[in-house]
């Protein structure tokens, strides 16, 4: 997907920088943004400064030009100078290793899933910022929360959470019975049996990557009654009957109805798939359709027509204890501690937080990015978007946190990290007995936890 440019504007309306300059200023005795424009320049300390946040890249690549416009206007009102550097998601950890070990490195890190407990003692303090902007936008998703929270201190700025849906072909679907989306995970695994008889397999990634393989594994453990952790986070209690049912369904439905060569897509792979014709339906963001939508000339069915009209969306159907719990990832911004610039970084991330900053780029995001809190569910923006997209809009409500059922510690991050749960899927659907997948994850697990 190449990326659209949108020209980064000096100009803005003094009026609304003042409103947002003002709560800045609030929290910065010595001057925030109001201060800064009243006095024609930056504070003393700073001027000349330069903050450094490392992103990932978007899968909405007009959303990674709305965020480095607002960085230019920032820069332009404020003379400092904020520099936005773009990896790909799965090679972030790694830099936020090497930054940590080398104590230098970015000024903020955008940070996914509850990485924040994993790398706790390396980051600042950002209460101030959590709570001013709970109170401000509604509160939080418990999923967003879980991921930056622990105990009293938050140990990062919650950004925004990724919808996680079932993308589908609708005409394919109907043609083998299918005219409105299964309700439960039997009734899907018979239509995407039906589906791959007719060389339209479903497309699901049991890969090292960052989103859609644990969106999947997680949510297919929890809808069985599998669990990693009883509610102390203590002590593992993977291996029972529900995890291993989970298993033998998730071997069934590889078999019967899954693209076999997906095993080690990465969170692109399926997107390509898809938009190739050559698969029925797959785990993922809104990015899929939002694509297809804006792209109608390059992204078409089977008779040449624009596909976007083809596509919907559904969770992952209920398990034979009820609904799926969902497993949607959370972003959030953590400022780190070996920066020089915390200060002006946190003015920085208040003023990016902010309804007025956010919302443009809420708005250009067209339902990828829910938001980290309840008040963009009422954005005037879901009464405006396509019909395929109105499901996202309350999409994380349902979501749980990785270590289920005990807390989101650093321990359940680290085994998110080394796919534990993903890797038992994936061993099971490779040919290992379904027990002994089990016992493997389990034992990976207990070194984490109990080790």
């Amino acid at each position: 997907m190449s990326e659209q440019t949108r020209p980064a504007s000096p100009r803005i309306d003094r009026r609304g920088f003042l409103k947002i300059g003002g709560a800045v200023g609030a929290a910065a005795a010595t001057g925030g943004l109001q201060a800064i424009l009243a006095a024609g320049r930056a504070p003393a300390h700073a001027q000349g400064t330069q903050i450094h946040l490392l992103q990932w890249v978007d899968f909405i690549p007009e959303g990674d030009a709305e965020l480095r416009r607002q960085a230019a206007e920032y820069t332009a009102h404020t003379k400092v100078e904020v520099r936005i550097e773009s990896i790909n998601a799965n090679d972030l950890q790694a830099r936020i290793t090497a930054a940590i070990q080398s104590g230098t490195g970015p000024d903020i890190i955008l940070m996914m899933h509850n990485w924040p407990h994993l790398y706790a003692s390396a980051l600042a303090d950002v209460s101030d910022l959590c709570e001013w902007k709970a109170k401000d936008q509604g509160g939080y998703y418990a999923v967003s929360e879980a991921a930056a929270r622990a105990g009293k201190r938050w140990l990062a700025l919650p950004y925004g959470t990724g919808g996680i849906l079932i993308a589908y072909r609708k005409s394919w679907f109907a043609a083998v019975g299918a005219a409105q989306p299964p309700r439960t995970l039997d009734e899907y695994r018979k239509v995407g049996a039906a589906l791959k008889k007719t060389g339209r397999p479903v497309g699901q990634t049991l890969g090292h990557t960052f989103g859609d393989a644990p969106a999947w594994s997680y949510p297919l453990l929890w809808t069985f009654g599998g669990a990693e952790t009883d509610a102390t986070g203590k002590r593992v209690v993977l291996d029972s009957k529900g995890t291993m049912e989970s298993v033998k369904w998730m071997t069934a439905f590889w078999n019967e109805a899954c693209d076999e060569g997906a095993l080690a897509w990465d969170d692109t792979n399926n997107n390509r798939a898809f938009h190739a014709n050559e698969i029925s339906a797959t785990l993922n963001g809104a990015s899929i359709f939002i694509y297809a939508r804006r792209n109608p000339e390059k992204i078409k069915d089977e008779r040449g027509q624009p596909m976007a009209q083809d596509i919907g969306h559904f969770p992952i159907p209920a398990g034979p204890r009820g609904p799926t719990p969902s497993y949607n990832v959370a972003f959030s911004h953590a400022l780190m501690k070996y920066s020089r610039n915390q200060r002006a970084a946190k003015e920085f991330l208040r003023w990016l937080h902010a309804k007025e900053q956010f919302g443009k780029w809420f708005e250009i995001e067209t339902g990828y990015s829910i938001g980290a809190t309840t008040y963009w569910e009422r954005h005037p923006m879901w009464d405006k978007v396509d019909a395929a997209l109105q499901p996202f809009r309350v999409a994380v409500r349902n979501s749980r946190m990785i270590g289920y059922a005990g807390t989101p510690t650093a321990k359940a991050s680290e085994a998110l990290t080394k796919y534990v749960i993903t890797d038992m899927y994936a061993k099971a659907v490779q040919g290992m007995p379904p027990a002994e997948a089990v016992r493997w994850a389990e034992a990976e697990l207990k070194k984490i936890y109990e080790g």
